[in-house]
């Protein structure tokens, strides 16, 4: 789909009664315009007709409506799991299969994603706004303690964390790992999107509850497994589906580790700066500092949403996607800056000549290339297949990419000594795939020893730059 999509997402478990209606009414929501949007219901093992229901409302429609089946009853968070594993717009939204929450709401629910101040919209049965049903005070009250857990889980001011109705960036939330089945999900999301530093808004909405006679599913039990989930995903790290990922985010746990890189690179860098492959934005920040231009980029879209969030603020400085091996996004900043940043990317390119040109093609003359790679094939193991390495470079080889795309190369530094036991015994070892923030805590408190004994050690280091020029 195109961007500004959506992607409606519908759990549906025995709701024979309510489904086509609520199909229609989806149907028929005030959509922004130009906007393309999509329905996913996944059916999750229903035991009466709202399969047939369905179908038969999607032999009658010309909407983009797919169906999708669970073999075994699963649970909610099981089916929304499923709807956004199919899910293909830039945006998607969680809807009940039951007449409880109104789609001619969705515009509310849309706005602060399609203004760009939001990465998450939760649409609020306890705002003041609308109109809801009075129903069960103790339902109510239980609902009330469970977002202030959770508040207290996630460090957010949610007014209502149990609504079906969120609204989120697709591709922000497949980078994430879900796993509660049932009701669950509802915590488990809200926390993950919190420790993801995810732009969270509320939006007020009106409710038409249902009681138990009339079908409401959610019970005692699944307080009890909110609460386990809030403990669970509060104290633990799975917040990554991407190996990738979740190594810069260990790596945001070592502050002083980044800032020493930063500290070595930062001589050579001009006042317009172009960074390749800025990932979280663990250097750019530093990096970034007095700068009169400066531009973040990268490929992944997670990472441009961790880089807007976290740079909002900072009007000097752009987010942008590009891909290094593709020359006309790299052009886009022809005349722009007087240097590129590149700091563990060639290593994770096919194409590393066409990269290494794009690089010289985008500098204007006399303009610097700062480049790091991993250094050292004989340390190449897990760690290195795990983060999509093609090569661990030498010097040598370092030197006659820069030199056949152009440039001159000035100087080659050795950088962190120190850390190569570790990676080898971690990688070739152990066989780890991932770096634990443990140790990484442990390594960055030291940093400050790390600085003044490293150029004494006897072996290679763990990463080489070369700070290249354009004649």
């Amino acid at each position: 789909m195109q961007p500004s999509s959506l992607s409606v997402l519908i759990p549906l478990y025995n709701e024979e009664e309510f489904i086509q209606e609520l199909l229609q009414r989806v149907v028929d929501a005030p959509y922004p315009d130009g906007m393309e949007w999509e329905i996913i219901i996944v059916n999750d093992c229903s035991t009466d007709g709202s399969a047939e229901a369905v179908e038969n409302f999607i032999s009658r429609s010309k909407a983009s409506i797919h169906l999708v089946h669970h073999t075994v009853n699963q649970g909610k968070g099981a089916a929304i799991r499923t709807a956004i594993g199919h899910a293909g717009g830039e945006w998607s939204l969680i809807q009940d299969a039951d007449l409880e929450y109104d789609p001619r709401e969705y515009p509310k629910l849309l706005r602060p994603l399609l203004e760009g101040k939001a990465d998450a919209v939760f649409g609020s049965r306890f705002m003041v706004a609308g109109e809801r049903r009075v129903l069960y005070f103790w339902h109510s009250l239980a609902n009330r303690i469970l977002t202030l857990v959770c508040n207290i889980a996630a460090d957010l001011n949610l007014t209502d964390m149990e609504t079906c109705y969120k609204a989120f960036r697709t591709s922000l939330v497949k980078t994430i790992p879900l796993r509660s089945n049932r009701f669950g999900i509802e915590p488990e999301l809200t926390i993950k999107l919190a420790r993801r530093q995810a732009r969270i808004y509320e939006t007020p909405i009106s409710y038409h509850g249902r009681t138990y006679e009339e079908g409401k599913k959610i019970g005692l039990k699944d307080a009890f497994e909110a609460f386990w989930v809030m403990f669970k995903y509060r104290l633990g790290n799975d917040l990554y589906n991407d190996v990738g990922l979740e190594i810069l985010d260990a790596l945001s746990y070592a502050p002083n580790f980044n800032a020493w890189m930063a500290d070595t690179i930062s001589p050579f860098l001009g006042d317009r700066v172009l960074e390749i492959g800025a990932g979280t934005g663990n250097l750019t920040r530093p990096l970034a500092h007095r700068r009169k231009y400066y531009a973040a980029t990268d490929i992944g879209a997670a990472h441009l949403v961790a880089l807007r969030n976290r740079f909002a603020h900072r009007p000097n400085l752009e987010v942008r996607l590009c891909d290094v091996e593709r020359s006309e996004d790299v052009q886009y900043f022809a005349g722009k800056v007087d240097t590129v940043v590149c700091l563990n990317v060639l290593e994770h390119v096919a194409d590393a000549d066409l990269a290494a040109r794009n690089l010289y093609d985008v500098l204007q003359p006399g303009g610097t290339a700062v480049v790091l790679v991993p250094q050292g094939q004989e340390l190449f193991g897990s760690l290195d297949v795990a983060l999509g390495h093609y090569l661990r470079y030498s010097e040598a080889q370092l030197r006659q990419r820069l030199e056949r795309a152009g440039f001159t190369i000035e100087r080659v530094i050795q950088f962190n000594r120190v850390s190569r036991p570790g990676w080898w015994f971690t990688g070739k070892i152990l066989g780890r795939q991932t770096l634990a923030r443990f140790p990484i805590r442990v390594f960055n408190s030291l940093v400050w020893l790390w600085r003044k004994i490293d150029d004494q050690l006897p072996w290679p280091a763990v990463s080489i730059i070369a700070v290249a020029r354009k004649n």
